[in-house]
């Protein structure tokens, strides 16, 4: 999409906000005369259009509240399943199927559309770590694979609406924090090879999610080696994150 989905989604609630106010101030009077709190007999006495025998044209309160429920939970079974895998085969409003990509994962965003082939099969690839650091570090995919490997699974919940958990193979970050002699609670940003200015290129790593087991530079998903489209040479892959910050093609950590 020629647009970033943040401010979209912001201007497109705040739209709907102002429409909803309008529509709830519109129809206020009408809701009042349609759901009253009030006994059948009363209602047929003061509403001309029921009959002599007191029922209504239209739906009941409660016959209202079934509708809406049974219409509310139609719609969560039509989009659900683009996080719950049992629902996937029925739910036709989901933004993505979580069984539907490269390696069994989603992707919202691939190599090409990136602009990054090229430079991700670049067979002098380097992860640079630098910054705040003692002792600058620059590894290769080799030099990486050497390195003591974590596993872990986490999902990608992409902010579009779906979510598919994976197994996750790599490195610790805070391990090589730790090996290019980063300050105790060090903070870091995640380069990507994308080209700067490019939506998500970046990514911070607050000194929580630095330190974190769970967080890693990936080199493998669900036991194969990274696809391109995944973010091959190598993904940030760390817990409580949305899809958007799991950054593809890292090749730098910038600590801070």
């Amino acid at each position: 999409w020629p647009f970033s989905f943040p401010p979209a989604h912001y201007a497109a609630a705040w739209i709907t906000i102002g429409a909803l106010i309008v529509h709830v101030g519109a129809k206020l009077p009408v809701a009042a005369r349609a759901l009253p709190a009030r006994s059948p007999e009363r209602r047929a006495e003061r509403d001309p259009r029921r009959g002599a025998d007191g029922q209504a044209a239209g739906l009941s309160r409660r016959g209202f509240l079934a509708a809406t429920a049974a219409s509310a939970g139609a719609l969560t079974v039509a989009t659900a399943g683009g996080t719950l895998r049992p629902l996937a085969a029925v739910s036709v409003l989901a933004p993505r199927d979580p069984r539907s990509g490269p390696q069994g994962v989603p992707v919202r965003k691939t190599a090409g559309s990136a602009g990054v082939e090229a430079a991700a099969r670049d067979p002098g690839y380097r992860l640079t770590v630098e910054g705040n650091v003692a002792n600058p570090l620059s590894l290769s995919l080799e030099d990486l694979g050497r390195l003591p490997q974590h596993r872990t699974s986490l999902p990608i919940a992409c902010v579009d609406g779906w979510s598919a958990q994976a197994e996750w193979r790599g490195v610790r970050v805070r391990d090589l924090l730790a090996m290019a002699g980063a300050p105790p609670q060090a903070e870091a940003e995640v380069v990507s090879l994308q080209r700067p200015g490019s939506a998500y290129a970046t990514s911070d790593l607050n000194r929580y999610h630095a330190a974190d087991p769970d967080t890693i530079l990936a080199l493998e998903v669900n036991g194969e080696s990274l696809s391109l489209d995944h973010g091959f040479p190598l993904r940030l892959v760390g817990p409580n994150r949305p899809g958007v910050m799991q950054t593809k093609w890292v090749t730098r950590v910038v600590v801070r």
